[in-house]
């Protein structure tokens, strides 16, 4: 098998394949996605979206970019508004770094330039507010690991799996045709897995808050921010993983599972009918659909 271990989208990240030249494909399907979609290019196609904001002839997306803002789109509906690509704002007042909780009038005067409801969507056109910006860090890496896959495929792979930062997708189980057995981290204990799934087809997303997290006295704040309110859940979880067919549906699902807190959290991954599992913030676990 062919290992490919490189950097990209702020993470490590590895491709193992049995075919070299699709452990290439797929990379170079990684790296391409990172600097169309990173907020940190000034050329990408997302910085030139944002530029657009306030504008009266907003701006017009090709193919790619017009899926995913229709995934995002949905995604916004059906989770009530827990998933939104307009968040991405909220990083100006929330310091992880060094550790500071702003105040509530800082929180709602942000919340102004959040509400996907407010951007109109006419593909292939795009309006943003003035002041109002997107963020695909959401989804892209979970996107980017499903288009490698495809990449691979294409290029001849047959068994492997990519791994974005813990964010996996299959190209296909093991040469013996066994699944993948993956290790799902403990929040409390990173070096150590709390459970396994096994993994066949699809892909598996995690979301946590135990690598960026505020705590003040007893209360921890994580960086997973409801766009509703601009806060953390008051009962989050600490982490949640789950299955699916593809490494976007994972994503979004742990996403949505982690701004939801325990209580409309685990309501919407019960509904979702996914193999998932999570740990609450007293390190109970809870495991549904059967992680085989």
């Amino acid at each position: 098998m062919e290992v490919v271990d490189f950097h990209a989208m702020g993470c490590p990240c590895r491709i193992t394949v049995d075919v070299p030249a699709a452990a290439e494909a797929a990379r170079a399907v990684v790296e391409r996605l990172e600097l169309r979609y990173s907020r940190y290019q000034a050329d990408s196609e997302l910085s030139r979206i944002n530029r657009s904001a306030g504008t009266p002839e907003g701006c017009v997306v090709d193919a790619e970019t017009a899926e995913l803002l229709n995934f995002a789109s949905a995604a916004h509906a059906q989770s009530g508004g827990r998933f939104d690509i307009t968040s991405g704002v909220l990083r100006g007042v929330w310091d992880f770094r060094n550790g500071v909780v702003p105040d509530h009038d800082q929180v709602h005067a942000c919340l102004e330039r959040v509400g996907w409801q407010r951007v109109r969507w006419e593909a292939p056109g795009l309006w943003l507010p003035r002041g109002m910006e997107l963020d695909f860090g959401g989804f892209v890496k979970e996107y980017a690991a499903d288009a490698a896959v495809a990449a691979a495929r294409a290029a001849g792979g047959r068994h492997g799996l990519v791994d974005l930062g813990g964010d996996l997708a299959v190209i296909g189980p093991n040469p013996d045709g066994s699944p993948w057995r993956v290790g799902i981290r403990d929040p409390f204990a990173p070096d150590r897995a709390i459970a396994t799934i096994d993994l066949a087809s699809g892909g598996l997303a995690s979301s946590g808050n135990y690598e960026r997290c505020i705590r003040v006295g007893g209360r921890v704040y994580g960086h997973v921010l409801d766009p509703r309110t601009g806060w953390p859940p008051e009962d989050g979880y600490a982490g949640v993983s789950a299955r699916a067919d593809s490494c976007l549906l994972a994503g979004i699902a742990t996403t949505v599972a982690m701004v939801g807190g325990e209580t409309e959290g685990q309501a919407w991954l019960d509904e979702l009918g996914l193999p998932y599992v999570a740990v609450t913030r007293e390190r109970r676990v809870i495991m549904g659909a059967p992680p085989a």
